[in-house]
């Protein structure tokens, strides 16, 4: 036998490196795996903190200071905005109040009809976010919004001159939350679902919460 063919031989024979090669192929799909694994519970976390932000928001902003000081003014008893007037004493219907909604940026009217919202009371509104991102430290005030709507209760009249003759339903929403896979090598960001709580507002003056 030939020294070349001899040496082919062993060469064919050798096994040393073979365990080496097969893990390098396998390892970058075991890291796939794994970091898949992980961002998959990471994204449950970031999801559960979201959804436990927003119902701590919205349990602060139904007892605080409403955000929109036109829907404290208004009197129900009075024709505005395309609404007739309600008698006083009467429930308020929901159809007297559309969807007002507050951001960072200040209040607006949605869904007619809505009385004019006035100048927003933005320390109530940082209050809120400050409590959300003790949930959820993610929360910045640019993706928090809070909402109010008719719900059918509240007492033309019945509010005076300092608190709410309705009792809208108020809702607060998270939206625009990113989440960074580390699959992706930190390179791409994910936009979560957007979260939303509501609740009928309490005292909304807050004369109790504060």
């Amino acid at each position: 036998m030939s020294g070349a063919r001899h040496w082919s031989l062993r060469c064919a024979r050798d096994r040393r490196g073979a365990s080496a090669a097969e893990f390098a192929l396998v390892l970058p799909l075991l890291l796939i795996l794994l970091f898949g694994i992980i961002d998959g519970g990471r994204f449950l976390w970031e999801t559960n903190e979201a959804e436990k932000a927003t119902q701590m928001g919205v349990r602060m902003a139904v007892v605080t200071n409403v955000l929109a000081p036109g829907l404290v003014s208004e009197d129900y008893t009075i024709a505005s905005g395309g609404r007739p007037a309600v008698k006083a004493g009467d429930p308020i219907p929901a159809s007297a109040l559309g969807l007002i909604e507050c951001t960072s940026a200040g209040c607006s009217g949605i869904t007619t009809p809505y009385p004019s919202p006035g100048t927003m009371d933005s320390t109530t509104f940082n209050k809120i976010v400050d409590r959300m991102k003790a949930i959820d430290p993610n929360i910045t005030a640019a993706n928090v919004v809070v909402s109010y709507s008719g719900s059918g209760l509240g007492t033309a009249g019945d509010g005076g001159a300092t608190s709410m003759d309705i009792s809208p339903f108020v809702t607060v929403s998270v939206k625009n939350l990113k989440f960074v896979p580390i699959t992706s090598l930190l390179l791409a960001t994910l936009t979560l679902p957007s979260f939303s709580s509501t609740l009928t507002a309490e005292d909304a003056s807050g004369q109790y919460s504060e």
